[in-house]
């Protein structure tokens, strides 16, 4: 449950290297780190179970969605500009989800406004790949399914964790090691929140008339190239 968080720290890396030299806009590198933020606060959590660092992983949920959200509505609007009534919206949203939630300490308020701005981001991304850019409805799909799969297994362990945990006591370590659902929890939300940044992007970048394109590093793993546009 540690080491499955790599997925939320090193591509995040590496997409914040390659967004700075192509020269984008920095709302894309924050959207980067915050999710690096998610990955190294649940390691910090996952490695010590304590109350401190379990806020590490779950305050930077909310942050790191905010700034999705303000990507994704953003993406439409010309080079340089800043929405400072969503901004504050947000901002002020975040503020309030923290403070209730240190005096609160109810995961289940957590989990409803995390799911707020999931429902909202799910939205944006659907009306995007369905009536403004088509063609991108296999990557925002891939990323909403890898998303929801990974829901679905972190609800599993949950309500089931005593019986599989019973399991995997009579499997080999490895069979055991593989199914721990919660770790898959990690690895598919990391790839889905992954892939939903380089939706983002991608729609940002055609918007601003640049090239971009999804390569695979070694065959495997989508890193988004993006190409000036071309001088008339």
């Amino acid at each position: 449950n540690t080491v499955s968080n790599l997925i939320f720290i090193l591509p995040p890396i590496y997409g914040v290297i390659q967004t700075y030299k192509d020269g984008l806009e920095k709302r894309y590198l924050a959207a980067y780190l915050c999710l690096t933020a998610v990955g190294l606060g649940s390691w910090c959590f996952h490695m010590t179970l304590k109350y401190e660092m379990q806020l590490l992983d779950e305050l930077p949920m909310i942050y790191s969605c905010c700034v999705f959200v303000y990507c994704l509505y953003e993406c439409f609007k010309y080079k340089n500009t800043v929405n400072y009534p969503l901004l504050f919206l947000l901002i002020t949203y975040s503020f309030i989800v923290s403070i209730v939630y240190l005096n609160l300490k109810e995961p289940v308020f957590h989990q409803i406004m995390y799911g707020t701005l999931v429902s909202i981001i799910v939205l944006r991304s659907v009306y995007i790949v369905l009536w403004v850019y088509p063609w991108l409805r296999g990557l925002g799909y891939t990323s909403l399914t890898v998303f929801l799969m990974g829901f679905f297994l972190w609800n599993v362990d949950n309500i089931f964790c005593d019986k599989l945990r019973a399991l995997r006591e009579k499997m080999p370590p490895v069979v055991g090691a593989v199914t721990q659902f919660h770790a898959w929890w990690h690895i598919l939300t990391g790839l889905g929140s992954y892939l939903h940044i380089l939706l983002s992007l991608y729609t940002r970048t055609l918007f601003l008339k640049h090239r971009p394109k999804v390569k695979f590093i070694f065959g495997i793993w989508p890193v988004l190239l993006v190409e000036p546009p071309k001088k008339l």
